[in-house]
Formats: C-alpha cells, structure tokens, sequence
C-alpha cells in the first residue's frame, strides 16, 4: 500500500494586470521553492485602487505540495 502525505502552505501574491497574472506568478514562485506542488486553492481576491482605477490584483492561497519520503 502506497501512503502520500502532503502539507498545505498560504502565500499572497500580486499582480498589476489580472487575478490571472497574479495566480500564475504565485504559482510559478512557489514551484521553483517547492518540490511536488499539486493544486492551489484561491482563498481570497482583492485589488487595491489609486484615484478610483484598480492599480494592483492580489490573490491569497492555499497551495498543495506532496512531501518527499
């Protein structure tokens, strides 16, 4: 019988362009630190805004990694 064990890890990550761009930068970052990452779960979105204009798109997450043995 195999077991897998993983552990969840939360980052925040920004974006001046897009949730999208935000999530992809995220995740790219957290698979050169992480061996094994397996899924990301987006716990939270917000922009922040200058003069009424939305500036910057940020994302909280909850990013899945298999431990090694």
């Amino acid at each position: 019988m195999t077991t897998t064990v993983a552990r969840v890890t939360e980052i925040s990550s920004t974006s001046s362009k897009s949730f999208d761009d935000a999530i992809k930068t995220g995740l790219t970052r957290a698979h050169k630190t992480l061996r094994g990452v397996s899924g990301a779960w987006i716990k939270e979105q917000k922009v922040t805004l200058t003069d009424g204009e939305i500036t910057g798109y940020r994302v909280n997450m909850l990013v899945s990694f298999v431990l090694d043995d």
